[in-house]
């Protein structure tokens, strides 16, 4: 079982996040349009999601530090709405709406106590966990929709320990007993579903 420790997933959000906005705070207007690598998503639809992201998880640290029930989402069509909506924003007010939620959550996730790291919030799949899991959740947002923004950015970008840990995390969710043989970035890039090397695999369809 791969060892994923809390400090690990705050590594691997601060390095995701530096991938991401680097590339989004470059884009001008028609680059932040063009499609992203996520089938009917352009680039602005992407952006919005992840910030709406850092938003979303930003409720539950709210939750965790103050026990309130705060579910990330209202619903998953206002999720949808929220993502459509945030399509329709330029370039510019995209980047300044990631750089935002960025340092927002940031410093959310600073504030919270050791008991607090610990108390219990609800995903927007319905799953109980404990706040620690919340970097973990927005280091797998960062880090893989880094590399959909279609820009450069590939798997082999992506620390070692979390790619370790997603192929970890996708097996175990997919249900797979069994792993091809392959370069890591590579095996991570099959089972989340996106552009690889590898041959002779069944395509699993997109991931996250």
């Amino acid at each position: 079982m791969t060892v994923r420790t809390h400090d690990d997933a705050l590594a691997w959000v601060a390095h995701g996040t530096r991938l991401f906005t680097a590339q989004v705070t470059g884009f001008d207007e028609p680059q932040m349009s063009a499609p992203s690598a996520l089938p009917g998503w352009t680039r602005k639809h992407l952006v919005a999601h992840v910030a709406a992201n850092a938003d979303a998880l930003g409720n539950l640290v709210h939750w965790a530090r103050t026990g309130e029930r705060t579910p990330m989402y209202a619903s998953a069509d206002q999720r949808n709405a929220d993502i459509d909506a945030g399509a329709t924003r330029s370039a510019t007010e995209l980047a300044a709406w990631t750089g935002d939620a960025v340092r927002t959550l940031a410093a959310a996730m600073d504030t919270l106590s050791e008991a607090q790291w610990q108390a219990e919030v609800v995903t927007a799949q319905g799953r109980t966990v404990p706040a620690t899991d919340i970097p973990w959740l927005r280091a797998r947002e960062v880090c893989v929709h880094a590399v959909d923004l279609g820009a450069g950015v590939t798997f082999a970008d992506l620390p070692v320990g979390f790619l370790t840990a997603l192929v970890a995390d996708i097996q175990a969710k997919r249900g797979l007993d069994d792993l091809p043989d392959g370069p890591l970035p590579d095996v991570a890039a099959y089972l989340a579903g996106r552009p690889h090397s590898l041959t002779d695999v069944p395509d699993l369809g997109p991931w996250l």
